[in-house]
């Protein structure tokens, strides 16, 4: 069994070095009465973690997460990312959700160098310093970009990767990776490079590994995710995904995300199962749709089905911000695509970890 009553030898917080572990609670009582509370947990007697889901989809809940399941999925994304001991890494995520908690437990295991700023939607708006590696969710990103050259490796999760912000990707020296995975998961399980795919063939190495072969040549928005290791995946039969990794979970795990299968260990993402739109017969998945859109729209939006008596569902489309004249015959939608009304709303309803709450925003139209 796991034993969480050390941490690696090389890790600092926020430029602090510690001998013991009640060193690092007391400086964490007064650096922030969050972290704190996380570290007493993490460093209790307790075999697990208790974690509340972000309530995108749902009613956040809460699970139990085993640590030594957490322990290794830090170990994994540290050799998968290349990340060793005395990298630098910038949390900027809440503590209170998983991928917080884990950026945490990364630095822990692998001896980063970790700073903490608080989960704001422009991170490096008052940073000069350069990380090795950092996460964010896609607003985050898109608030950073101008100042994204500080950072070697950053992973996004947590929401949609636009078309629009992944040509603002194309010409930085940032290895941008999107992620594939839920707080079931201990965060991610896959992941999908955004950018940056020539930087095999310029790095001047003879011989490349078969994970970096396949984040190059299979990126961007319609492009694959590739599994970490130890990770089996398949289809329902809904075609939604099954993930089983003993490593970071006990349990089988059913999705309600609509793949295709391209092999043992990739699969391209389609959709949500639980929001798949049945129009007159034909079965549409937003977001299919919203990422040929938003190669047009440059606010916030998303397409939903509400009831209509002729076809049963009709596709329409919620765009956030002042009411704006878009070209919707530029975004090349098939004519059962196209969206039969559109609404404006000031503001979408979000949740903690800034995603998008489709069905309590809809209520501001339709309640």
């Amino acid at each position: 069994m796991l034993k969480h009553t050390t941490f690696h030898k090389s890790f600092r917080l926020n430029n602090n070095s510690f001998d013991a572990i009640d060193d690092l609670l007391a400086y964490a009582l007064h650096f922030s009465p969050e972290i704190h509370y996380f570290l007493e947990d993490w460093f209790s007697e307790k075999e697990f973690v208790v974690v509340k889901t972000s309530g995108s989809t749902g009613a956040p809940k809460l699970i139990q997460l085993q640590k030594k399941q957490m322990h290794y999925s830090a170990l994994a994304t540290g050799d998968f990312f290349q990340l060793k001991e005395k990298k630098t890494a910038l949390l900027c995520l809440p503590i209170t959700y998983i991928a917080g908690k884990m950026m945490f437990v990364r630095a822990l295991t692998l001896g980063w160098h970790l700073d903490v700023v608080n989960a704001s939607s422009n991170p490096l708006k008052e940073n000069s310093k350069a990380y090795d590696f950092t996460a964010m969710v896609p607003l985050q990103l898109e608030n950073s970009i101008d100042k994204l050259d500080l950072i070697k490796k950053l992973i996004v999760g947590g929401g949609f990767v636009s078309n629009r912000l992944q040509e603002k990707l194309q010409p930085l020296v940032t290895e941008v990776y999107c992620t594939y995975g839920m707080t079931e998961t201990i965060t991610h399980i896959a992941v999908k490079k955004l950018n940056r795919f020539s930087s095999l063939s310029a790095s001047g190495k003879k011989s490349v590994s078969r994970k970096e072969l396949v984040l190059s040549t299979n990126a961007g928005n319609n492009g694959f995710y590739e599994t970490l290791p130890n990770t089996t995946i398949y289809k329902d039969e809904r075609n939604c995904l099954v993930i089983e990794n003993s490593k970071v979970s006990n349990e089988v795990i059913f999705t309600n995300d609509v793949v295709a299968l391209i092999s043992d260990t990739q699969f391209q993402w389609l959709g949500r199962f639980d929001n798949v739109i049945n129009s007159g017969g034909i079965k549409l998945h937003p977001e299919s749709i919203e990422d040929k859109l938003s190669k047009i729209i440059v606010q916030r939006f998303f397409v939903a089905g509400i009831p209509d008596e002729k076809l049963g569902e009709k596709l329409i489309l919620i765009i956030e911000g002042v009411k704006s004249t878009n070209d919707i015959q530029k975004a090349n939608l098939s004519r059962f695509e196209i969206p039969k009304e559109i609404y404006f709303l000031d503001n979408f309803i979000e949740t903690a970890t800034k995603k998008i709450q489709r069905k309590k925003t809809l209520d501001l139209i339709f309640i």
